[in-house]
């Protein structure tokens, strides 16, 4: 199972536009967008889950392409770098 970071996606775009979107590819798991803390609006990336042949093939096809005026951003996603702790 790979994790597939999802960037410059339309703020209109939804989790279902975004599933069947990769699902030309392979067997998605998971759609997940991620949502700014402070105003809960949408923040124009996300996280998709896929087998990992489909992951590299849908990788390969959609990284660039526009979708809903906007060229996406597709790559396999990385862990987070650990953040500094915070010196109150």
């Amino acid at each position: 199972m790979k994790s597939i970071y999802v960037g410059n996606l339309p703020y209109s775009a939804t989790e279902e536009q975004v599933r069947d979107l990769f699902a030309a590819h392979g067997e998605v798991q998971n759609v997940k967008f991620v949502m700014d803390r402070e105003t809960g609006r949408f923040r124009g990336f996300g996280f998709v889950q896929m087998e990992d042949s489909g992951a590299a093939a849908a990788i390969e096809a959609l990284d660039g392409k526009d979708f809903g005026g906007r060229a996406l951003k597709v790559n396999e996603a990385r862990e987070r770098a650990p953040r500094p702790a915070k010196n109150w």
